[in-house]
């Protein structure tokens, strides 16, 4: 078979993120750069990389009347769509600095961002977000101009807000060339730390040229490949890898309409590529896992051998694994189960990322089994954000994988990850001492993430501040035991505690429905199922036990605390990027758990 052509674009090349951006829209004018969903047609609509740069024009045009120097910040506010990128593009080439933020942040969060980064022109889907800034009292002195994708009817009391159909000309100018060095400032990105407030992460044009360049080493991208995007535009990994990386390889974007739409559209976008949080391929196991058991025992017993066998193919061809007689039956396998799986993905995915958390390995192996080609990388913000990555053909879905190319790693002390390169950042907006501690006087960032390095593959093992010490001097690593956890069905969210106490608890969230069934089964008319001697709380800590049955002994939960609401970025216990405020969670829930070690 004859090698599929690339249209790799090297940072050399486009020097900046905008000439990334002109250097694609000369080499493929009349190539699709963009879909997205027309709710008012009722249907799937295409922008060329021609007309996306006619876009880019007008947005660029309105700008220049606002009178921003260079270097001025300018923040925008939106779920992915075309518009998010003909404005930081428009951005980019008038030499202004992009500040992303999470259109589901908590209102005051979003107020110190806008006030510590000192943005001075605001974009957002409609007025009513405007007002949701407002009330949350934070000064927004900085910010000169609101802009609203939705029309704006009424401006009183609004001086600043704008609708963009009223701020856009009809036709733009065409757009000037970048006068940006590649190392200068091009976005800043507020990481959502969860302890204190986020630090604002300033990634140059090099940093992120250099790394969406780095995954094409990796892994080979097409122009006749297609993305699905549904990760926000404001998280790194979506940036680079959702967003510059197919513009560095001429292949196609499609913008999810939301979340919840998303099984939906993935049968009719039909992507080739998927990039994803683990999150998403946990939802499917569990609602494949919850399917089965209202299966027969044949249908359960099909499955688990289209899973092992698949599996067993995947070591074989990974030169780990022995053949076997059982992989003449696994075509067979694949075409009853396995093809099932990839039709609910689209049909036609090729290649699958998961980064931004731990990928559980029983979710990884099922997948595997069932023929999607998932790849597990690592990174963070400060790198903008790629470290390494599983290749398909040299894959340890236990691993985080090797290194990107021109990617420097080592182990230092307490076995911290530092990482040098050209995708480290610039450092932390207005907070040298940060910068400081982060990235030392070599150039080498300190991940402060603890890892082991065996034939070149990094394997995550902790967090240096995440590691819970008990009374009797046991060191716990909690990441892998709350995710083992939460594999359960019944359990939706989990955080172990025990620092300086004598054992494990943990607060958790269950799934409603789900508790719901077991009350009604074990404990039916109880006034409180957790009492310590009723059978509901004996079920949930056997549960717990069950999952961590493979972990050393020090892995016991001994008390356990329901709470009732799920924890929510509205509610402030979790992070835009779905990771759980620790130090919130405990205060929210002080007196359940004072009580679990009141004796």
């Amino acid at each position: 078979m004859r090698p599929r052509p690339c249209d790799y674009i090297d940072p050399a090349t486009a020097r900046t993120l905008p000439g990334l951006f002109a250097e694609r829209v000369r080499r493929s004018p009349g190539r699709c750069a963009y879909r997205y969903f027309d709710t008012d047609q009722g249907g799937w609509r295409d922008y060329s990389w021609h007309t996306a740069q006619e876009q880019v024009g007008r947005w660029a045009t309105a700008l220049r009347t606002e009178s921003l120097p260079r270097g001025d910040r300018v923040a925008v506010m939106l779920r992915n769509r075309p518009e998010w990128v003909f404005f930081e593009q428009a951005a980019l080439a008038l030499g202004l600095v992009v500040v992303p933020l999470y259109t589901e942040d908590r209102a005051d969060n979003v107020a110190y961002v806008l006030a510590h980064s000192g943005a001075r022109l605001l974009l957002l889907a409609g007025p009513p977000d405007w007002q949701r800034l407002r009330e949350a009292g934070t000064d927004l002195g900085s910010i000169e101009r609101v802009l609203s994708l939705e029309p704006v009817t009424d401006a009183r009391g609004n001086p600043r807000l704008r609708g963009v159909g009223d701020w856009l000309p009809a036709e733009g100018a065409p757009l000037p060339a970048c006068a940006a060095e590649p190392g200068e400032l091009a976005t800043i990105v507020y990481t959502s730390g969860t302890t204190g407030r986020p630090k604002g992460v300033m990634l140059s044009h090099r940093n992120v040229l250099t790394n969406a360049f780095g995954g094409l080493q990796t892994a080979a991208v097409y122009p006749d490949d297609l993305f699905l995007s549904f990760l926000p535009l404001s998280h790194t990994l979506e940036r680079t890898g959702g967003y510059y990386l197919p513009m560095t390889a001429g292949a196609t974007v499609a913008y999810a309409r939301s979340v919840s739409d998303l099984a939906e559209d993935l049968r009719s976008v039909q992507p080739t590529i998927l990039i994803s949080v683990p999150r998403i391929f946990e939802r499917v196991y569990e609602r494949l896992h919850a399917r089965l058991t209202e299966r027969g025992v044949f249908a359960r017993t099909l499955f688990r051998l289209a899973v092992s066998g698949g599996w067993r193919r995947f070591e074989y061809r990974q030169g780990r694994g022995r053949w076997s007689a059982r992989l003449v039956v696994q075509p067979l396998l694949q075409w009853l189960v396995g093809r099932k799986v990839l039709q609910r993905l689209g049909g036609r995915l090729r290649l699958a990322i998961s980064g931004g958390a731990a990928l559980p390995p029983p979710v990884a192996r099922l997948f595997i089994g069932l023929g999607v080609d998932l790849c597990q990388g690592y990174g963070l913000t400060e790198n903008s954000p790629v470290v390494s990555v599983n290749r398909s053909a040299r894959n340890r879905p236990e691993s985080v994988g090797e290194p990107l190319p021109g990617t420097a790693v080592r182990v230092a002390d307490q076995g911290e990850l530092w990482v040098r390169g050209p995708s480290v950042m610039l450092g932390y907006w207005r907070d040298p001492d940060a910068t400081a501690a982060a990235v030392d006087a070599q150039g080498w960032l300190h991940t402060g993430d603890q890892v082991r390095i065996e034939e070149g593959y990094i394997y995550i093992t902790g967090r240096l501040k995440d590691i819970i010490v008990l009374t009797n001097g046991e060191k716990v690593p909690p990441a892998d035991l709350e995710m083992a956890i939460a594999m359960d069905p019944l359990i939706d969210q989990v955080m172990l505690l025990g620092e300086g106490r004598p054992y494990l608890a943990a607060p958790v969230v269950a799934d409603r429905d789900a508790w719901a069934e077991v009350v009604r089964h074990h404990c039916p008319g109880e006034p409180d199922p957790l009492a310590a001697d009723s059978p509901c709380r004996a079920l949930l800590l056997e549960r717990i036990e069950a999952a961590l049955r493979e972990f050393p002994g020090y892995a016991k939960v001994r008390a356990v605390a329901l709470c009732g609401a799920p924890w929510t970025v509205d509610n402030g216990l979790l992070t835009p990027t779905m990771k759980p405020r620790r130090a919130r969670i405990v205060e929210r829930y002080r007196a359940k758990i004072e009580h679990l070690y009141g004796g």
